[in-house]
């Protein structure tokens, strides 16, 4: 399923720089390019899980044991 996403953000921008590249270019394969562009950059970042902060490694606090 991942390689889907990756298959969907080169067809995306192929789209568009294709659609681009033309003397007229037309608007709606330029967006709809973009559009599934951003599809596979949304569900990749999907897929990256955000960091934990732990409190107790803080540099601004200090602990108990060394004031």
């Amino acid at each position: 399923m991942t390689y889907f996403n990756y298959i969907l953000i080169i067809l995306g921008a192929i789209v568009a720089l294709y659609s681009k590249a033309g003397e007229q270019q037309n608007q709606y394969i330029l967006i709809g390019g973009l559009v599934v562009l951003m599809i596979g950059v949304y569900r990749v970042s999907r897929t990256i899980p955000s960091r934990k902060v732990d409190d107790n490694n803080t540099p601004n606090k200090l602990n108990n044991d060394e004031q």
